[in-house]
């Protein structure tokens, strides 16, 4: 009887993990619980719907760590990036997608895939036979979280996260916003004016951080103490933080230039990135929000050029769910308690659409060669993906532990590099060149 890999959970993990698997000749099933079971976030049953923002952040390869990772996936034949390119939208040097093309796109690639079954279930048990990838995401159902917790014997650890509001362009005032992408950044002018900018003054800037603070905001239950993960702060929380907070974070104004009055640098701008293919959505950049609707609407209509704004999305606050990998997981990423169960993807404590992805794209390699009987090197820890993998089985403190997006703080030193003696764009490029040349290498080693 031909063995089976489960995988419960068909997000950017799952997927990517059902993909490398069923590559390597393996029969998968994916137990998703979409669209029977809803959640917070999700408006489909599509696998891999992206439900925060529509950007996998920068594709450049040299200078930026997830731009590696990205460079990584591709060379492993990565379902996630064969998919976002094919529905690739201008965004300067960001990797943005249309999303709902794009998650058709992968469900009917995986299901077309003569290895891959989809059965639409909720799996509420830790399973105690077979071969199983748990990759449930940061909104991994109750039931099974509390499954997790007794196998465990430890609290699931959890933050909160906001999504941010999407706008219909039609009801921007193009009078008062500018399309440019920040330094004009791209190949074509398509990419150079990816980005609606909506300028503010200081007194405007000022007026809005009041109405911000004061607007009423979605609060947590009694007994929920979890933190917010730093890379996806709500605006609220970043503005109590000091009222300049904002003006030099995604309200910064370097690097753009307001076409209708070029001599006068604005105090603060607002950018919102395109949504779909067709340019009729756009989301607010870096405006993940837990106001409540009612004080959204009014607040966000402060900025100028969106007095008028529709929006066909308003932001919200969820939970998000992790487990204490470095203490749970072997460095395979196996449940070290029951190790016919690997983990993979946000609950494993990667923050992100392509670190989950890809955690996801190294647990299905992992599978398929214990399956297979092969024996598979370690990935190098100098390249992203191994730097990722290091950091959540062992590498970070368990007491301290938290969501982590890929950054070259992770990799190991450069040699002769220890004291930061070289500029950052030659220590980057290092990181990379490097990573690269490992990569290639563990690649061509997997199937030797």
């Amino acid at each position: 009887m031909t063995q089976e890999l489960h995988i419960i959970g068909g997000g950017m993990a799952g997927s990517e993990a059902a993909w490398q698997a069923a590559n390597a000749g393996i029969k998968v099933v994916i137990h998703e619980m979409r669209p029977k079971v809803e959640t917070f976030a999700h408006r489909t049953g599509n696998l891999a719907e992206m439900v925060c923002s529509n950007s996998f952040r920068s594709d450049d390869n040299e200078q930026n760590a997830v731009g590696l990772l990205h460079w990584e996936m591709r060379q492993a034949g990565g379902i996630i990036m064969e998919m976002a390119a094919k529905h690739r939208l201008p965004a300067g040097g960001a990797l943005a997608v249309d999303r709902d093309p794009f998650a058709e796109s992968v469900t009917a690639a995986l299901k077309a895939h003569e290895n891959i079954s989809v059965s639409y279930e909720e799996i509420t048990e830790l399973p105690t036979e077979g071969k199983w990838i748990i990759a449930t995401g940061p909104l991994t159902s109750p039931e099974l979280g509390e499954a997790i917790r007794r196998e465990t014997g430890a609290e699931a650890l959890a933050f909160f996260d906001a999504i941010a509001p999407i706008v219909y362009f039609e009801s921007v005032n193009m009078d008062v916003a500018w399309m440019q992408s920040r330094y004009d950044k791209g190949e074509t002018e398509e990419e150079r004016t990816a980005y609606l900018n909506c300028p503010m003054t200081k007194d405007e800037y000022e007026a809005f951080i009041d109405a911000l603070l004061a607007a009423d905001k979605t609060e947590f239950h009694e007994g929920e103490t979890a933190g917010y993960f730093d890379g996806c702060l709500p605006i609220e929380v970043m503005a109590e933080r000091g009222r300049e907070t904002l003006r030099f974070g995604p309200m910064k104004p370097i690097g753009l230039t307001n076409a209708h009055d070029p001599d006068n640098k604005p105090y603060a701008v607002v950018q919102l990135r395109r949504d779909n293919a067709l340019g009729t959505l756009y989301n607010i950049v870096g405006f993940q929000t837990k106001m409540k609707y009612g004080a959204q609407t009014e607040v966000l209509r402060m900025i100028p050029g969106l007095e008028d704004a529709q929006f066909a999305r308003l932001g919200g606050i969820h939970r998000n769910t992790f487990i204490n990998s470095p203490t749970l997981l072997d460095a395979e990423m196996r449940l070290k308690s029951r190790p016919n169960i690997r983990f993979a993807g946000q609950i494993t404590g990667v923050e992100g659409y392509v670190e989950s992805a890809a955690m996801g794209l190294l647990a299905g390699r992992l599978a398929a060669a214990e399956m297979q009987g092969r024996t598979v090197a370690p990935i190098p820890n100098t390249t992203a993906m191994g730097a990722l993998v290091t950091h959540i089985t062992g590498g970070a403190d368990a007491k301290t532990f938290q969501p982590m997006n890929v950054n070259f703080g992770l990799f190991p030193l450069l040699e002769g590099m220890r004291g930061g003696r070289k500029g950052r764009k030659d220590r980057y490029k290092g990181y990379t060149d490097r990573a690269k040349e490992d990569f290639t290498r563990w690649l061509a080693s997997e199937f030797a």
